[in-house]
């Protein structure tokens, strides 16, 4: 159903990145919108090409918004689309697709498909595109939100963290400020669940560890250092 198409993601952050590999797999042709230019030389160097809104709005069949911005995609972008274009959001709340411009326009007629699919048709052209979950998150909207596994890597965060300011609450480790898990606990999380994907890590001889300044059981990378 989606092979063939030509889907936008906007924005290549770590939720657009995901989204765009998803959609390729699926076989969709795939543009990515990015005002960042590293992450605009990311998606190229992944083979997506990027361009702006206004360059596909009119031909593209998947609109997927994934910035954490507001006003996105803007009802004049969606009277432009091609006829039963979808037009979804995963990044952030409501805000990313202008569903107020959309419900107040004038003569524009809503029809439910299904719940949390809905098709809108503008009064000038009687074509209508295709909004998922009302512009909200898609994936809570349209499905059962995250899969289990990615649940249990969030909560196990969680869980280690709390366990970490508990064990600490009198060391004067931790003051009353946001804090980024350490190195070391994230490491933890991830080991955490190797073992449900069969995966067997390498283990580091005392001489390979001390001839890249690390401890043999970690953490292996810097807190700098980016995944």
């Amino acid at each position: 159903m989606i092979a063939g198409k030509v889907g936008v993601v906007c924005g290549y952050g770590d939720v657009g990145k995901g989204c765009a590999v998803a959609l390729k797999q699926a076989g969709a042709r795939v543009i990515v919108t990015e005002i960042d230019p590293i992450c605009a030389l990311q998606a190229l160097m992944e083979g997506f090409q990027v361009l702006t809104l206004d360059d596909v709005v009119s031909y593209a069949d998947i609109f997927v918004t994934t910035t954490g911005n507001k006003d996105i995609i803007m009802v004049d972008d969606m009277k432009k689309m091609k006829n039963n274009a979808i037009v979804c959001n995963i990044g952030h709340f409501d805000n990313e697709i202008d569903m107020s411009g959309l419900e107040n326009y004038p003569g524009v007629k809503r029809i439910i498909i299904k719940p949390q699919t809905d098709r809108w048709v503008f009064p000038e052209t009687n074509t209508g595109i295709i909004v998922l979950a009302e512009g909200r998150l898609m994936n809570l909207g349209c499905a059962t939100g995250h899969p289990s596994f990615v649940m249990s890597c969030s909560f196990t965060n969680q869980v280690i963290a709390q366990l970490e300011l508990w064990n600490e609450r009198k060391s004067g480790k931790y003051e009353k400020k946001v804090y980024v898990l350490p190195k070391h606990l994230d490491e933890k999380v991830a080991a955490l669940h190797l073992g449900k994907l069969g995966a067997k890590l390498t283990k580091l001889s005392q001489s390979q560890a001390d001839y890249i300044s690390v401890p043999v059981e970690g953490p292996y990378k810097p807190a700098h250092y980016r995944y």
